[in-house]
């Protein structure tokens, strides 16, 4: 059997993948020691971006081909601003975080942000899926592992829960299978374009989660 394109993407980014999925703020939650300060620091510039993401999802439903693909975009879009939104302006009043008192503009973040949603706003339908199944796969990954450890903050326990839950596997699992559709009969540069795409992602993703250390 020939390897589909999310096989090959995988495979080829292996390395960034890897080294994301171990990242010292992953390692630092499942050890159960990930500091007060660069949580609600992470939770900032994650609240910040995932308002992004609708933006991101936005331009993906807009460029979608087919009905089915817009109503799953919808959903997500729901998810992220009544689920996602909702948690972090929950943690927000909990916590007593002022996001207003966060630099967000830092070159990690700000990269992370622009050149994400310069992805979806200026590529096509497939480049915005192959960018987001970078950063929802690794979630997942991790996520998935991280809730057989302890994790004594309940708010850190409900984000890494989230990642786990099964709607969220749903999703991964569902840009995953777009990305081995499409990839069926794909010329060998396009699926090498869009592994690359998933690279860059992930590399973002690295830069982004050493923000909240700085």
């Amino acid at each position: 059997m020939s390897e589909t394109l999310s096989e090959q993407i995988l495979r080829e980014n292996a390395a960034v993948f890897d080294a994301m999925v171990n990242h010292r703020f992953v390692k630092d939650i499942k050890a159960n020691r990930l500091s007060k300060v660069v949580f609600e620091r992470y939770l900032v510039f994650e609240g910040a971006f995932v308002d992004t993401a609708i933006s991101i999802f936005a331009f993906a439903a807009a460029k979608a081909e087919t009905i089915a693909q817009k109503r799953w975009l919808i959903g997500v879009l729901h998810a992220l601003a009544n689920q996602q939104i909702a948690y972090f302006e929950k943690t927000f009043a909990e916590r007593r975080i002022d996001p207003e008192a966060y630099n967000t503009a830092i070159p990690e973040v700000a990269a992370f942000r622009d050149d994400m949603l310069a992805i979806s706003r200026d590529g096509g339908y497939l480049d915005t899926v192959a960018a987001m199944f970078a950063a929802e796969w690794m979630y997942w990954t991790w996520s998935k592992e991280a809730t057989r450890y302890e994790i004594s903050d309940p708010l850190l326990k409900e984000w890494v829960d989230l990642h786990a839950h099964e709607d969220f596997a749903a999703q991964a699992l569902w840009l995953k299978a777009e990305l081995d559709d499409a990839g069926e009969g794909m010329s060998l540069e396009e699926r090498s374009r869009l592994s690359g795409i998933f690279g860059r992602a992930q590399a973002l993703e690295i830069a982004f989660h050493d923000a909240p250390y700085l």
